[in-house]
């Protein structure tokens, strides 16, 4: 047997088909077996809340797991935000060690487990249908976002009760106009004095969450890359299903697969690059869904086609260069590496993309922000959200840089929220996704 670490993290395909998947029995041995090797380890005692709530039960018992009753497991599987970093960063005995562990997927297989025996969260579930949401929010958008401001205390407070959701909580804003509208909206050419014209042409997925509460990151994106010479059409066929995958959703996460992958095809076939433009739906599409869905043709196909836009924006440097014109930016960039971009083992690509800016100094932060979807807006988790993501909070307030990025948008927010909780005056007025900045840094938006 090889020491952990030594070779590269390999995941099995989630075999939630089949009736073992749910058996409470095996699931209950599973558990037990991965939290003694875990408790055994301690590596991850600073990743999340899992692991400290897992190594307290433990330490409370007179014999260790042995004592440990299974119900008081829930909280352990609570507190995963299915971030990965323990898979990917720290864990030395993911496959293919023999102990075979994976620690997210057993959350998921534990929440899986629950749901099918009834136990589902009904306000996080609504929180997940994100289409719809975003489809009925974007008509009446300024009543939506004036409810949900935080400085609306008598709103906020009443849907805190009504619905669970933390009055603190700093919430999304919906648009009116979304991502592929503006897109139709706004033809653009492409650069034929770039180096990459002619050579490249991608489809962006717009994603849930900048199609409906973030168009500006997709136009941003789409100027950088018809400016780098990108030929580029944007569409948005549907979620990714990120959202019901953590609430352990698996047949919805299957079925948007299918549905989204056999929408997006027709470019893969005729040569398009897919672009995800956030963090999350470049982990689904490939990782995620190959996982869920193993052995189906479009969505291995799509997975293989698929590129993060900081990552896509770097490949193309690297193989074609970039045209001239790049300005610096002053005064900084902190850069918060979201854990769905790191778990995508494509490397720290926003930092290397905004590196390219010539004379801009570059900060790197590598904590997880918290957020974890509807984890950190539901008011028993609010709180644990905020305590997990404060050293990501006080290194981006001790760098003090000008401008603070991240790949994921939730994130963003969350993050800004840390940052004024430590220190008002502290936080930038927004935090951008990283590829806004490179837009910036050609004059491509302000």
């Amino acid at each position: 047997m090889r020491e952990g670490s030594l070779e590269a993290p390999k995941r099995h395909p989630l075999n939630w088909q089949d009736p073992d998947f749910t058996d409470p029995k095996k699931l209950d041995e599973e558990m037990r077996r991965v939290f003694d090797i875990c408790h055994g380890c301690r590596r991850c005692f600073n990743l999340c809340d899992s692991f400290p709530r897992l190594f307290d039960l433990v330490d409370a018992s007179p014999d260790e797991l042995h004592g440990v009753k299974s119900e008081d497991f829930a909280p352990v599987v609570e507190a995963c935000t299915l971030c990965d970093m323990c898979f990917m960063t720290k864990c030395p005995y993911v496959p293919p060690h023999e102990f075979n562990l994976d620690f997210p997927h057993l959350m998921l297989r534990y929440r899986y487990a629950e749901a099918e025996a009834g136990k589902k969260h009904f306000v996080a579930r609504q929180m997940a249908e994100m289409d719809r949401n975003g489809t009925l929010a974007a008509p009446v958008s300024a009543i939506v976002n004036w409810g949900s401001k935080t400085s609306n205390k008598a709103a906020r407070k009443f849907a805190e009760g009504v619905a669970g959701i933390d009055a603190r909580a700093d919430l999304p804003k919906f648009h009116s106009r979304t991502f592929t509208m503006a897109a139709r909206q706004e033809p653009l050419t492409v650069n034929d004095q770039a180096p990459a014209f002619g050579k490249r042409k991608a489809l962006m997925f717009a994603t849930c969450f900048v199609n409906y509460n973030k168009p500006s990151t997709g136009l941003a994106a789409r100027r950088l890359l018809n400016h780098l010479g990108v030929e580029t059409i944007a569409d948005y066929p549907g979620c990714c299903g990120m959202p019901f995958l953590e609430q352990a959703d698996l047949k919805r996460v299957a079925e948007q697969a299918e549905k989204v992958s056999a929408a997006l095809m027709p470019y893969v076939e005729k040569g398009y690059d897919i672009i995800a433009m956030t963090a999350s739906c470049g982990l689904m599409f490939k990782f995620e869904w190959p996982l869920i869905v193993p052995g189906h043709e479009n969505v291995k196909k799509l997975s293989a086609a698929t590129f993060d836009i900081d990552e896509y924006v770097v490949d193309i440097a690297k193989k074609h260069g970039l045209p001239p014109g790049m300005t610096p930016i002053d005064g900084g960039v902190s850069v918060h590496l979201a854990c769905h971009a790191r778990a995508q083992n494509m490397g720290p690509k926003a930092a290397e993309m905004l590196k390219l800016i010539p004379q801009t100094k570059v900060d790197v932060i590598e904590r997880c922000s918290g957020h974890g979807g509807t984890f950190g807006v539901l008011k028993p988790t609010f709180e644990v959200a905020m305590k997990v993501g404060k050293p990501a909070a006080r290194t981006a307030n001790t760098q003090a840089n000008a401008h603070v990025v991240s790949d994921c948008p939730l994130a963003a927010k969350h993050l800004k929220q840390g940052m004024r909780a430590l220190d008002e005056t502290a936080s930038p007025s927004e935090i951008a996704h990283p590829v806004e900045l490179m837009a910036k840094a050609y004059g491509l938006v302000e």
